[in-house]
């Protein structure tokens, strides 16, 4: 049961990493409230496609 607890807590600290990332991007208006929606609504799986195929961050440099 803890570990429900725990990974609840893992994948909610993610999806808050990744709405602030989707946020802070230089990604239409329209574009960030699609992302941020189906992270969401689909807290996991959103964050997965989020990971794979979103905007990314303003400040990542590479």
């Amino acid at each position: 049961m803890e570990f429900a607890g725990i990974g609840g807590f893992i994948i909610l600290v993610l999806d808050i990493w990744a709405i602030v990332s989707v946020l802070g991007s230089s990604a239409s208006t329209g574009a960030k409230v699609l992302w941020t929606l189906l992270i969401i609504v689909l807290p996991l799986l959103g964050f997965i496609i989020w990971l794979i195929a979103g905007p990314k961050s303003s400040r990542a440099t590479v």
